[in-house]
């Protein structure tokens, strides 16, 4: 064996070469049921396509979907642990043939006909074989040997075909252990940071109502809140800029767009933090805190506070804002300050307005903080896969 069917990164009680073999001798293909739209939510569990792509693994208490069909027809298409689930079809290359693993040991479920079963035969890691399907190399073998024009598709001879590199079963199982406990600190990372901004948004919630008020430093009360109309509080300004003039990434200014952050630019419009909101389209009424030195393509309104008002208060006040009453068009959606500025809020004294505004940013801080750690673990999952795999 040549010295290149050994993993860059490796732990120190193995040195064997890995070894190459063919997805048609670890597991035996199958399409999935195809039933009458009459069978579909009651019966046996059944795995489709989005539960390939939506979680790491699958379980039977994970699974969405059920179908009715007879025993006889379940027993041929059952999915129990080990088996390997592949995606058949998809519109895009880049996802045919994404693949994920059953792994529940006491109930076992079937599966659906966008769905291709590979039906454990020869001895692997379950997990393993999990983690090696998805990296780059075994996805670039798979896409290569997808067909379609419309739609990308694998069949179970494409499958069977697939070439993998693989190793010896113990060292499958100490890579898929080691890989096991990143996904599990990931998890635990994710459900901190989900409880953090549930905790935030019932908080917030809480202090809109004023069931929860801050004191003024010596102890007092702070002024009871007058209603106000948005356009009071607040003005709007409009970018001209188009995202079909941008440039290619580069410069050290932010602009943004629809769905947030765009890219850097050379330029900048803005001075000073301010908010945006998306004023036509598919996120229409999507709230963004921007940074000082940025801009906004034209599709967002850009909104400043006026007088003593807080900026970031605003912000967290438009988060529960029901822009959807003031959209106009019937095929692309739009909404304009001169309707949803006169929406009325009960609004605190601007020093009461920094109050919240200090708690609501200590609150963004950690959750930023978890949010840097899930990514950070993710991207190292990521390096992981591609040096610990051939």
């Amino acid at each position: 064996m040549s010295e290149q069917l050994k993993p860059e990164l490796r732990f120190p009680e193995f040195d064997g070469d890995w070894f190459e073999t063919s997805l048609e001798q670890l597991m035996t293909f199958k399409n999935g049921v195809n039933a009458g739209k009459e069978n579909y939510g009651f019966g046996y569990k059944f795995i489709n396509v989005l539960d390939i792509i939506e979680n790491d693994f699958i379980v039977h208490d994970l699974i969405n979907d059920s179908v009715n069909i007879s025993k006889d027809e379940f027993e041929k298409n059952i999915v129990e642990y080990g088996d390997i689930l592949f995606q058949r079809s998809s519109e895009t290359r880049a996802e045919v043939g994404q693949a994920n693993v059953y792994i529940d040991e006491q109930r076992p479920a079937t599966f659906g006909g966008f769905v291709i079963r590979g039906k454990k035969k020869s001895d692997y890691n379950p997990f393993f074989m999990n983690y090696l399907l998805k990296t780059r190399q075994s996805r670039l073998e798979i896409m290569k040997k997808s067909g379609g024009s419309t739609r990308y598709n694998v069949g179970q001879s494409t499958l069977s075909e697939v070439v993998i590199t693989t190793t010896a079963i113990d060292e499958q199982q100490k890579i898929a252990n080691f890989l096991k406990a990143i996904d599990k600190r990931i998890k635990l990372l994710k459900a901190k940071k989900d409880a953090l901004e549930d905790y935030k948004t019932s908080i917030m919630q809480k202090l809109f109502s004023q069931e929860i008020r801050f004191k003024q430093e010596d102890g007092s009360d702070f002024p009871e809140w007058e209603e106000k109309a948005l356009f009071q509080i607040s003005n709007k300004t409009s970018s001209n800029i188009a995202a079909n003039s941008l440039d290619e990434d580069g410069g050290d200014f932010k602009i943004y767009g629809a769905t947030g952050f765009l890219q850097k630019v050379d330029f900048y419009t803005e001075e000073q933090e301010y908010i945006s909101i998306v004023k036509d389209g598919a996120g229409v009424g999507r709230v963004l805190l921007c940074d000082a030195y940025s801009s906004v393509l034209g599709t967002l309104d850009i909104i400043r506070t006026i007088e003593e008002n807080d900026l970031r208060f605003l912000y967290e006040l438009l988060q529960n804002m029901r822009f959807e009453r003031y959209v106009s068009g019937s095929t692309i959606p739009h909404i304009y300050f001169k309707d949803y500025s006169k929406a009325k809020f009960l609004i605190p004294h601007p020093d009461e307005q920094k109050k919240v505004s200090s708690f609501a940013k200590k609150l963004d801080l950690r959750i930023n903080v978890l949010d840097s750690l899930v990514n950070d673990s993710a991207k190292l999952k990521e390096s992981l896969l591609q040096k610990m795999f051939l």
